[in-house]
């Protein structure tokens, strides 16, 4: 599969209290079409600095971001984002606060109503079309915000901790709901996190992070069959190791590798 999203010796600097903090450190990374990765790593990892530098929200001090081969310069609507905060737009209903995202859209405004519909059922808020955001749960608000997220038809979603601030019981919801999308569209997928139990959840290869400065310390190749279940014992397998290697890791000199579980042998 070609790569719709590459990272080549991505650096990323801030300057702090007037010192200098490496949030990311020589990245290297291919996202195939089609792909879902989760970025897996604590606060301060510079996961969600490389989300942004995908979404060309941000520029790296060194290196590239790619995008089907072409250089990263500013957001696209090839690049859909979803943060962890909807950021719905109170004064519109659910129904217009995705058909928003189409107002640049070419095509007829009838065939626009069509996709916004066809969105609104897919995240399941079929019958809530017309509420407003201050009328609906958080996780409701977040289906909203992933609905909006796809309206473009987008090449990449990236993902940023959109469950973070729900719920568990929510929170475990919107998981299966969001791999139930990402199963039917097939839409390639970035998605950051710091729960482990949420990245073997959803992720098809997990990207561990460690942080100052951020780097990869290993990309985790999760096999087809992997049961998607807590209880599940090689699932637990697994998080035991990857919860081994975030707190075992050293920041400074992590390197990258590829690990194989042995459930995929």
């Amino acid at each position: 599969m070609s790569a719709a999203l590459s990272a080549r010796g991505v650096v990323r600097r801030f300057q702090l209290d007037r010192r200098e903090v490496v949030a990311l450190a020589g990245i290297d990374l291919d996202v195939a079409a089609g792909e879902f990765i989760a970025i897996l790593g604590a606060s301060g990892c510079g996961k969600s600095t490389l989300l942004r530098l995908f979404a060309g929200l941000d520029a790296p001090d060194g290196g590239e971001v790619m995008h089907r081969g072409e250089r990263i310069t500013g957001p696209s609507l090839a690049r859909g984002i979803v943060f962890q905060e909807h950021r719905l737009f109170p004064w519109l209903t659910v129904r217009q606060n995705v058909a928003a995202a189409l107002l640049n859209a070419p095509g007829p405004a009838s065939e626009k109503a069509l996709t916004v519909q066809a969105l609104i059922h897919l995240v399941g808020l079929h019958g809530f079309e017309e509420a407003w955001p201050h009328q609906l749960s958080g996780g409701m608000a977040q289906r909203a915000a992933i609905a909006r997220g796809l309206a473009n038809r987008p090449d990449v979603l990236l993902l940023d901790e959109p469950f973070g601030a729900l719920d568990a019981l929510t929170r475990a919801r919107l998981q299966q709901e969001l791999r139930r999308i990402w199963q039917r569209e097939r839409t390639t997928t970035l998605l950051v996190t710091h729960d482990v139990d949420e990245a073997l959840l959803l992720g098809q290869r997990v990207v561990v992070m460690t942080p100052r400065p951020g780097r990869i310390a290993c990309i985790l190749v999760l096999p087809p069959d992997l049961p998607r279940d807590h209880a599940n014992a090689d699932f637990a397998r697994l998080r035991t190791q990857v919860l081994g290697i975030l707190d075992a890791a050293d920041p400074a000199q992590a390197s990258l590798r590829t690990l194989i579980p042995e459930t995929a042998a």
